[in-house]
């Protein structure tokens, strides 16, 4: 497998410090995206947090009893496993990190993480952050956002245009930190040549519409529409931090 990949993260127009993180990892081909939210830098923490963690988990072998019943299924249930396990285990530290800390009580992250094994894309998500797929020229959102709006969208409550202005649009139902333990959402792909994924914080996906993230990906490298869409968000307003990370699969094996 071929892989070329690009991140970039920038503070915006609004804000003093970055509280985003994000990971490229070719040798593990790892990319991991997380937005962090906390008084006294404790959202940066947090983010740095996950992705050191996902990081740490995913380069070393199995450590759990669980981890290795899953082997037992097969390479993609045991994949599947390990990446649950990462982000699981993230959301564990953070959660003790704060209790332990005053400075850092209340702190938390999303975080979206995609590897790649065997031909396949592992993808796990929980908060906002959001994963596009593009392929053959279109454009497909992968992941649910964990926030109050989308539950409204999807009882019938609110339009996803209500939901870009709504004065509750940034308040998340799920997140890392936030309690022990935590639901993740994962979902296997299976990889074809030319396939681009797109991983970003909100700071980018409520500024940019899809149709912008998957002409920017069809049009340039990864590293041009990584530079390309972080310097549109910033020019609509860049009024949180935006992170992107562009994977584009060259060759499956």
């Amino acid at each position: 497998m071929r892989i070329t990949s690009c991140g970039i993260t920038d503070v915006g127009v609004k804000r003093t410090n970055n509280e985003d993180n994000y990971l490229i990892n070719d040798e593990l081909w790892l990319y991991v995206v997380c937005d962090g939210m906390g008084g006294h830098a404790g959202g940066e923490f947090a983010s740095a947090i996950a992705v050191n963690t996902v990081e740490e988990v995913l380069s070393g072998p199995a450590a759990t009893p669980e981890l290795e019943a899953a082997r037992a299924d097969g390479d993609v249930e045991f994949a599947r496993e390990r990446v649950r396990y990462a982000v699981r285990l993230a959301g564990k530290r953070i959660f003790e990190k704060a209790l332990a800390e005053p400075d850092y009580h209340g702190m938390g992250t999303t975080c979206l993480v995609l590897l790649l094994d065997r031909n396949n894309a592992f993808l796990a998500h929980v908060g906002d952050s959001r994963a596009y797929l593009v392929r053959e020229g279109r454009i497909e959102q992968l992941t649910e956002d964990h926030s109050l709006v989308n539950e409204r969208i999807r009882a019938g409550l609110l339009t996803p245009d209500q939901a870009k202005t709504h004065k509750l649009k940034n308040v998340i139902t799920r997140s890392l930190g936030y309690l022990e333990d935590v639901e993740v959402d994962i979902q296997v792909r299976a990889l074809r040549r030319g396939d681009k994924f797109l991983l970003c914080s909100d700071g980018l996906s409520n500024l940019v519409e899809p149709a912008d993230i998957g002409e920017a990906a069809r049009a340039g490298s990864p590293q041009e529409a990584c530079r390309h869409l972080v310097q549109l968000a910033c020019e609509r307003g860049g009024d949180d931090n935006i992170t992107t990370v562009i994977v584009r699969v060259d060759e499956v094996d």
